[in-house]
């Protein structure tokens, strides 16, 4: 799966904070379940086919923050627009710069642990995934090719493009690769190493 190492340079205003990110493959419910950060992502129409409108509630009620009890209120509030990891032949928006998780490695709800999750770079299920745009990151994860699976041939300058795989990867995608010509999302700034690691320019 797709990771970013701390390495990293860009600016914050290249950086989208205006979605929350849904995975339906992954069950955040479960222990050591989350959607990783480096994710290649992109507007989920599917659930919010206006994307993010100046004119609709930019906030909406996510139901009860824990079991539901008698005489008390207590909601959890999270963003409306939202984005998912990108599928072949869609328009990539940008990578996800933290982790999306519920529980920590502990089992333990990060929603009553606010400070422990920003410790872990991770936001909860409805929060604001800050989604870079470009940037320069040390990139740690598959890069898949159609051909011959990961990449790991990967030469300074080489064109990196969202996988065909459809879970938010980066890919050495052809043309012709699936019948769609994917999007260029950067360049390789060096080889692969002995840590499964690349230096990758992201220019979306």
């Amino acid at each position: 799966m797709p990771n970013l190492r701390p390495f990293r340079d860009y600016d914050e205003h290249d950086v989208v904070n205006l979605f929350t990110l849904t995975d339906n493959s992954t069950d955040l419910s479960a222990d050591n379940s989350k959607v990783n950060k480096g994710t290649l992502v992109q507007i989920n129409d599917d659930d919010e086919p206006n994307g993010w409108l100046n004119t609709d509630e930019s906030v909406a009620d996510l139901g009860n923050a824990g079991a539901a009890v008698g005489g008390t209120v207590s909601l959890r509030y999270g963003v409306t627009a939202k984005v998912k990891p990108c599928e072949s032949g869609s328009v990539p928006l940008g990578i996800t710069l933290y982790d999306m998780a519920e529980r920590d490695e502990n089992g333990e709800k990060l929603l009553y642990n606010p400070r422990k999750a920003e410790e872990m770079q991770v936001v909860l299920s409805g929060q604001a995934m800050p989604v870079a745009t470009k940037g320069i990151f040390l990139y740690s994860g598959a890069i898949t090719s159609s051909t011959n699976g990961l990449a790991s041939s990967i030469t300074p300058g080489t064109a990196l493009y969202q996988s065909n795989s459809g879970n938010g990867e980066l890919g050495l995608a052809s043309a012709g690769d699936g019948g769609t010509a994917p999007v260029q999302v950067g360049k390789a700034l060096g080889k692969v190493d002995a840590s499964n690691h690349v230096l990758i320019k992201l220019e979306l």
